[in-house]
This record gives structure tokens, C-alpha cells and sequence, in this order.
């Protein structure tokens, strides 16, 4: 039988182990601790590895489908579900770097991101450098002798710079060092950085995966290798992801292809609107990520002539939220939410002001979104 390769058809029909559901439509959850064993050869027949199930810790069907379904759309080797995008991109880091070791990361990073690679890995004994990766010399600069890794967004956050995946993978080969790129904002139905020769590919499955903000997951594909070694920290760490978060995940997913397809048709009509509008003053919405389409967030500068106070409370229907990707419509400010952390000098380095918004554009109406913004735009000039 012919395999079906194409995105649409691969994430309604994921791979699922027919052993596992006794022909169940759905994969049933498995809210288990543990797996029983009939005696101790039984038991012992889990160490010699031919029975996978021992304690939900360590694996368990649910996050099993979850990582092998996300591995298959983004076309990697193996995946790994686990309890958050940050312990994903933590576990991804481990499985490459160790005590001693040096990582090179883009400069404009999601904010919790920037402080787990510049706070929390010095506790680990691993060093980073922050640069900028739109130019390429500052990347070469920055690698030396203990460089094992290079980090970046496929897009990122806020301002949705599209990564050069491909100059990247060349300089990592150059230098004998590995790749990984956070794809939570394109995700893999409008681009794949693993065939194009990243090593680890990580998402907030939080956001676009699941799809529904009721959830809270991490997923990491890539190498076999790199991915057994991600699984031992997981284990260790106790970053497992439950099996019933893992089955939410899975059932958000394959509604993803529906989803971004109709978020990024409404980004694009908000982004030309919001153009035409005089008091915004930049909008950021990346061209060319994919011919699908080129994502479901716009970040907007508004003018100064605003008063941001009266801006949040005129949002109407529209959401204020520290998050992004719902089916909902939402707003984000990242100078108090996603980029806290951050401080004052980095914000500044970065570009973020008191006046960038970040949009996450929805499922609904598009001429509803646009209105409603420029309602709120209009009303809150000063």
C-alpha cells in the first residue's frame, strides 16, 4: 500500500501502534502510573527490551503517539513528547551540550527562552553567546573550539524574523557542530527545518500543535541519537508529559492544517490593513516562509499618539493574554509578558518598546479582527 505523504493527510492519519488500541477509532488514554506484569520473567522481559512499558515516567502510549506523529510531520527521525515547550528545548540542549561546553544563539529569542540559555545553563556548566543572526559574520565570530551548538527561531519572537535554516546548517557543518531550530510559529505545515538539514527541531506544542489553549506540552524530533539522549534527561529530569495532556495534544493536532490555513489567510488581511492605518507605526509580518502561507502572528509599533492604557481596555471581544496561538484572537504586550525577563538594555537591543504589540490572529471573520483593532486603534488616540 502506497504511503500517504502528503501534510494533510499525515496529520489526520498519524502513526499509531495497532497493537496498542484493539481497534479503537481513537487512540484510547492510557492514564496510568505503571504497567502490571504477570510474573518475573515478564518483568525482566522490559529490561531485555521487548516489552516497552514499564512506569508512565519513562514512556507511555499516549506521549509515544504524540512524538512519533509530530517526528513524522516534521520528517525527522524520532520525537519526544514532553511537559513544556522549555523542558523540550532544555532536554534538546543536554542531548548536545555538557558542562564545558558553548552554544551560539540568536539574539532575538523568545524572552523565556533568552533567560533559560543566559541564567539557567550557567548553572549546568554550559556557556552561550547571544548575537545577532541576520549577519553571519557575528555567528562566525562568536563560535570558537567549545561551540557545540547553534540555536535559533524558524521565525521568531516578536519581531518574526525569517531564519536562513539553509546558512545556518552550512556554518554548523563548516564548524562540526549542530543545529536546532525552535519551528513553534511556522510550524511544520508551512515549513520543516529538519530536511533541510537542522539536527533538532523543538515546539511549544502548546501553541499551534494543540491548538486550543488547553494545554500546556513540549515536542522534540530530530536525530535518533540526539533524541534518545534528549529522552534519558526527560526520564531523569521528570519532565514526562501526562498522557492525557499528551492525548489533547494529539487531537488538537490534527486540526493544524485546517487552522493555519485560515490563521494565516486572516495574519495576511490583518497585516495589509493594519498598514494603511496612520497610527501604526511599523507592522512586522515575514514574506516568503512558505506557499502556504507566512504564519498566524502579526507584531505592530503603534505611535506614540496612543495611549496604550485605553488601547487594552478597548479591545472588545479581543482577548489580552500572555500566550498566543488559540483559535481565539488575542493580544500579547512582551515588554510586561514574553520579554519580562528580560532586561531593560537587552529589550533595547532587541527592539522592544513599550510601544510593540504582538497579535495572534484567530479562526474568525477577518473583516470582524480588522475592525475591531482599528476600533480600538482609533479610540485610543490621545
Amino acid at each position: 500500500m502506497k504511503k500517504q505523504s502528503s501534510f494533510d493527510t499525515k496529520v489526520v492519519h498519524n502513526k499509531v501502534d495497532q497493537t496498542l488500541v484493539q481497534n479503537s477509532k481513537n487512540t484510547p488514554i492510557y492514564q496510568t502510573t505503571a504497567f502490571t506484569f504477570k510474573d518475573l520473567d515478564h518483568l525482566e522481559s522490559y529490561y531485555e527490551g521487548d516489552s516497552p512499558y514499564l512506569y508512565s515516567r519513562e514512556r507511555n502510549p499516549n506521549t509515544d503517539e504524540l512524538g512519533d506523529s509530530i517526528a513524522d510531520l516534521e520528517e525527522a527521525e524520532a520525537g519526544l513528547a514532553t511537559s513544556s515547550g522549555m523542558s523540550a528545548i532544555l532536554a534538546g540542549i543536554l542531548s548536545v551540550a555538557k558542562p564545558g561546553d558553548h552554544i551560539v544563539a540568536a539574539e532575538d529569542l523568545y524572552g523565556g527562552t533568552h533567560k533559560l540559555l543566559t541564567k539557567e545553563l550557567q548553572t549546568f556548566g554550559i556557556d552561550v553567546s547571544m548575537v545577532s543572526f541576520s549577519d553571519q559574520r557575528q555567528i562566525r565570530d562568536a563560535i570558537n573550539a567549545r561551540t557545540k551548538l547553534l540555536y535559533a527561531e524558524s521565525i521568531s519572537n516578536p519581531f518574526l524574523r525569517v531564519e536562513n535554516l539553509t546558512g545556518l546548517v552550512e556554518l554548523a557543518r563548516e564548524h562540526g557542530i549542530k543545529t536546532m531550530v525552535d519551528n513553534t510559529f511556522a510550524t511544520p505545515y508551512l515549513l520543516r527545518p529538519y530536511p533541510l538539514g537542522v539536527n533538532l527541531v523543538v515546539h511549544s506544542a502548546t501553541k499551534y500543535i494543540g491548538g486550543h489553549s488547553d494545554v500546556t506540552c513540549g515536542v522534540l524530533a530530530g536525530d535518533k541519537d540526539l533524541i534518545h539522549e534528549a529522552t534519558q534527561k526527560v526520564v531523569t529530569l521528570g519532565a514526562n508529559l501526562s498522557p492525557f495532556e499528551a492525548w489533547l495534544t494529539q487531537r488538537g493536532a490534527k486540526t493544524l492544517g485546517l487552522r493555519m490555513k485560515q490563521q494565516s489567510h486572516n495574519a495576511n488581511a490583518v497585516a495589509t490593513a493594519l498598514r494603511q492605518n496612520n497610527a501604526v507605526k511599523h507592522v512586522y509580518y515575514p514574506e516568503f516562509v512558505s506557499e502556504r502561507g507566512n504564519g498566524a502572528i502579526v507584531t505592530i509599533e503603534l505611535d506614540s499618539s496612543i495611549d496604550l492604557d485605553q488601547f487594552f481596555k478597548s479591545l472588545g471581544w479581543i482577548k489580552i493574554a500572555p500566550t498566543l496561538a488559540g483559535v481565539e484572537t488575542t493580544v500579547s504586550y512582551p515588554v510586561r509578558t514574553s520579554h519580562r525577563a528580560l532586561s531593560e538594555q537587552d529589550r533595547e537591543k532587541v527592539g522592544i518598546t513599550d510601544y510593540i504589540i504582538r497579535l495572534s490572529i484567530g479562526i474568525e471573520e477577518e473583516e470582524d479582527i480588522i475592525n475591531q483593532l482599528n476600533q480600538s486603534i482609533e479610540g485610543s488616540l490621545k
